[in-house]
């Protein structure tokens, strides 16, 4: 190669290591499934107006599709396995992040199989009795929990569910472990 030749190939070399540009591709190119975790209460009302928005912003129907059961651990299993094309997206709460360590063979990876694309919104846990239970107050609850063992119930979203954890917590914390008994859960 003769020495006044020798820019142009560096220069042509230099150019086929550029990246090149690529075209976007239209999204959403069919309708998106909208995998909801929880079939019931603020899940559904917030799945509902969240598929409308996403339509009004997409041009493209959301369909909430709702897989509830084992504390969510269904319908992140089911989106782990779509196809990673952004047309299947999860509506979950925090479990996603606590079933891991509940769970050993859960039939997804977390940290692997998701990516987060926002926090929609926060949910407290609250603690509520009949009006029929003779306490006004938390101190009186468990005044009257350790009066009575074994008379108390709770129910919950399921295990790892934040609210079965936060009563578990609470069982702990107050030193009555057996006292209260969670309903529908496989006693520990």
């Amino acid at each position: 190669m003769s020495p006044s030749k020798a820019p142009l190939w560096l220069a042509l070399l230099a150019l086929l290591t550029c990246p090149l540009p690529v075209l976007a591709q239209d999204y959403p190119e069919k309708n998106i499934r909208l995998v909801v975790a929880y079939a019931t209460g603020p899940s559904y009302t917030l799945a509902l107006l969240l598929a409308e928005k996403l339509r009004e912003s997409l041009g493209q129907s959301v369909v909430p599709d709702f897989r509830a059961g084992a504390g969510g651990n269904i319908a992140s299993e089911l989106v782990a396995k779509a196809p990673s094309d952004g047309h299947t997206l999860l509506l979950t709460s925090v479990t996603i992040a606590i079933s891991p360590s509940l769970f050993p063979k859960l039939g997804y990876d977390t940290f692997r199989d998701f990516a987060p694309i926002t926090l929609l919104t926060t949910m407290p846990n609250v603690m509520v009795v009949h009006p029929s239970v003779p306490a006004k107050n938390l101190a009186e609850l468990v005044k009257l929990a350790k009066a009575h063992p074994g008379k108390l119930n709770f129910g919950s979203g399921g295990v790892g569910t934040s609210s079965q954890l936060g009563s578990e917590l609470f069982k702990t914390l107050n030193k009555y472990g057996k006292i209260v008994r969670g309903i529908g859960l496989k006693p520990q």
